[in-house]
């Protein structure tokens, strides 16, 4: 794991950006998730999140981020992480994962939700629950004094417990004047290991929470991540900062 001294300590004023970035991704993400209907093709949502973007005055994270084509990640039903949107058809009974990242007066923020289109299967349903919940869990014990594969743990066992697998392929990260900074966060391993969490310290925690088994594969196109079975997956993100009181969820 990451040492201690890799982590950037933010200062004051760095939280207080990171604060405002992380507000006006919240109402992105959330007009985002509100635009999203029946018929609509993955990349009417990635033009849509690109035209919410540009409304608040802030940079797409992702949009050329190493190649990357789209403004958003847009991954349906099996699709894990960093689908590029294109012409699927968004249908009723989908999951659809909505990450987005934005620059905000040259500081990242990152999050990302997974929300059913209509009616859904119980069991996706219940995917869905348990995948938000293992997320505050994970963010629970971002708290001075922690380690940091107490967050891995948490979330790990949590989903587990309810049958699901976590994703080892993709892993949170640190974030702040880049998008990925260290440590890196897996969602899963056993507790009290690496480096001890402090104040300042700031996290973009993100399980991925499969049906099935929790292998994966990259498509054809070099960046869509699908479940190795093709059983649905969860993806759930919010940044943090560990404060003094604990953690406090900048993306909320």
């Amino acid at each position: 794991m990451t040492p201690r001294n890799q982590i950037r300590i933010k200062s004051l004023a760095e939280v207080d950006i990171l604060r405002k970035a992380g507000k006006i991704l919240s109402s992105i993400i959330s007009e985002l998730k509100s635009s999203l209907t029946i018929g609509m093709t993955t990349k009417d949502v990635d033009l849509k999140a690109e035209a919410i973007i540009k409304k608040h005055h802030v940079l797409s994270a992702f949009k050329g981020y190493r190649g990357f084509p789209g403004n958003a990640c847009i991954s349906v039903n099996e699709g894990v992480v960093h689908g590029i949107g294109n012409g699927r058809r968004i249908k009723a009974g989908d999951i659809v994962s909505l990450d987005v990242g934005i620059i905000y007066d040259d500081y990242y923020s990152d999050t990302a939700v997974t929300v059913p289109v209509g009616e859904v299967a119980p069991e996706v349903k219940r995917l869905l629950q348990v995948g938000e919940a293992s997320l505050h869990k994970g963010i629970a014990q971002a708290k001075p004094g922690n380690h940091l594969s107490d967050i891995s743990y948490a979330v790990q066992s949590y989903v587990e417990l309810h049958g699901f697998s976590v994703v080892r392929d993709f892993v949170g990260h640190g974030i702040g004047r880049q998008l990925h900074e260290d440590p890196e966060i897996p969602n899963y391993g056993v507790p009290g290991q690496g480096p001890v969490l402090e104040v300042g310290m700031v996290f973009a925690i993100e399980p991925m929470v499969n049906m099935g088994s929790h292998r994966t594969k990259v498509l054809s196109d070099g960046w869509t991540v699908v479940t190795e079975d093709g059983k649905p997956s969860a993806h759930f993100e919010h940044c943090v900062v560990v404060t003094q009181n604990g953690p406090e969820i900048l993306t909320g």
